[in-house]
């Protein structure tokens, strides 16, 4: 294994043992020359699979392209490394056991929107405006009640929005589209 510091062909292996799934062997490295430590990983590869882009291009699978996407959706957010690792190996295990070695990038997509929708809102939100493209606010709530209506049985159908009037009514009561008062800024009841 080359050095990513020196660029030295000759690495040595410190230490060696399995991830906490299973799914991969962790290897602790040093390079005799520069005296650089880093880590390889060791996975299985069932197949070569391909991407079919839909500009209708091929290329080859990027398990760390897919690792990264991830890693956006979810930046800032406090998601435990361990479960991206496992959400990434179980898409990946999911495309190789599809039996197709042309995976498409829609399929590749889908797969990351569920398993992002299992761990964190925000983060399959913010992968779904790019991945869908989204445009105005309304391809947000419509997201968002995608969200809220899961599993409840529901059609998804998106948040009523309430439009507060940019001047006071006449008795200079804050009211919004429906009619109902609103609380006044900084009233705190019983002054």
């Amino acid at each position: 294994m080359r050095c990513p510091y020196c660029g030295s062909p000759d690495t040595q292996v410190k230490d060696s043992r399995p991830t906490e799934d299973n799914t991969a062997i962790r290897r602790r490295r040093i390079c005799p020359d520069c005296g650089g430590r880093f880590t390889t990983f060791e996975r299985v590869q069932l197949r070569e699979l391909v991407v079919l882009k839909r500009s209708g291009k091929r290329v080859p699978f990027d398990r760390d392209k897919l690792t990264r996407s991830v890693e956006v959706a979810l930046r800032k957010r406090a998601v435990d490394p361990e479960r991206v690792e496992r959400l990434v190996s179980g898409i990946v295990r999911q495309l190789e056991s599809q039996g197709d070695t042309d995976i498409t990038s829609e399929t590749i997509g889908e797969l990351v929107m569920e398993g992002l929708k299992q761990i964190d809102d925000v983060a399959y939100v913010r992968f779904a405006s790019v991945y869908r493209n989204f445009r105005e606010a309304k391809d947000f709530e419509n997201a968002l009640a995608e969200l809220s209506h899961e599993g409840d049985g529901k059609p998804a159908t998106p948040a009523r929005t309430i439009r507060v009037r940019a001047r006071p009514a006449k008795d200079d009561t804050a009211r919004a589209s429906d009619g109902k008062a609103l609380p006044r800024a900084g009233a705190e009841g019983g002054e």
